[in-house]
């Protein structure tokens, strides 16, 4: 005779409510074999309360969830509490050199610790509710083992993220030249995030330098396509709100013609052939005389060598 999934179902369920009353009613058990976990045990190095109290923490989670019936689900609520925290254990083991599979492997170590104390709980621990209750059990920290494994890759992937951002705001630095002179030294090929770096430092600089002229120099740009292009002409256009006026610098013999071929219309953008062109033109219109040096005379060149 075959058994309906309705049916099915309601044999597991009292097995999810016993492992969720067994984890509470044990959870202090639970907590303590888990100190001496490797988990535990290597991250909480300072007081062994400490491991104690996350244990806790977790097995009270997992209570949650089992409670709830979700025990496959990773996105149940009952992890919430503890996902950060579980992210963070997983993130020490790593800085030790574990890699992800160790980590893996020692969430999976916690099984059979809780696993005796619930067979325990049986007069014959190996009798059919007892057997379903381990089942429901090692379903349940399968479940906690895929959960810290998503939380070290979603950790893994912010990193990752925060360091590029790092890497691209350290690649377009704005340097101040002058009084109310500032400069962004662009090198390398120019895409929408780092655009948008540039745009945002450049315009922090302005305020923070109140900056009357900003310099764009794209000597170190190897193309300009149009994207390039329309980066560059919303940057000049959010520093001219700010109140600036902005130079583009570094417009290179092959650049102007590439420029040409592509009909890309910089009409508006003020343009100068090199830095020190830029530099010279913001400091004029700033009232700043640049006189020639003089020489030092024979005399003066007899003594260099």
């Amino acid at each position: 005779m075959q058994v309906s999934e309705s049916e099915r179902n309601a044999e597991q369920e009292p097995a999810h409510y016993q492992v969720s009353a067994f984890l509470e009613r044990r959870r202090e058990q639970v907590a303590q074999r888990w100190a001496d976990a490797a988990l535990f045990r290597t991250v909480f190095t300072v007081s062994r309360d400490e491991a104690v109290d996350a244990g806790r923490s977790v097995a009270a989670a997992l209570a949650a969830v089992a409670a709830s019936g979700r025990i496959e689900d990773i996105r149940a609520p009952g992890f919430e509490p503890v996902r950060d925290q579980l992210g963070r254990m997983a993130a020490s083991r790593t800085r030790t050199g574990i890699d992800p599979d160790g980590v893996a492997d020692e969430v999976a170590a916690l099984r059979e610790p809780v696993t005796e104390l619930l067979r325990a709980e049986f007069p014959d621990p190996y009798a059919p509710d007892a057997q379903d209750g381990v089942l429901a059990l090692t379903v349940l920290m399968g479940t906690l083992r895929m959960v810290v494994m998503e939380t070290m890759v979603s950790a893994g992937e912010e990193l990752i993220a925060r360091q590029r951002e790092q890497l691209l705001e350290a690649a377009t630095p704005v340097i101040k030249l002058w009084e109310g002179t500032v400069a962004v030294p662009l090198i390398g090929t120019l895409d929408s995030a780092r655009s948008q770096v540039v745009m945002e430092s450049l315009l922090d600089a302005i305020v923070a330098e109140r900056a009357r002229f900003a310099i764009l120099d794209i000597t170190g740009v190897p193309t300009v396509d149009s994207l390039v292009a329309q980066h560059l002409m919303k940057t000049v256009a959010a520093a001219r709100l700010m109140g600036a006026e902005c130079i583009v610098s570094g417009i290179r013999p092959a650049i102007a013609q590439t420029i040409v071929h592509l009909g890309i219309d910089l009409g508006t953008v003020l343009t100068r052939s090199s830095l020190e062109d830029a530099l010279a033109y913001a400091l004029s219109r700033q009232g700043v005389e640049i006189a020639p040096l003089r020489s030092a005379g024979p005399a003066a060149d007899a003594g260099v060598r």
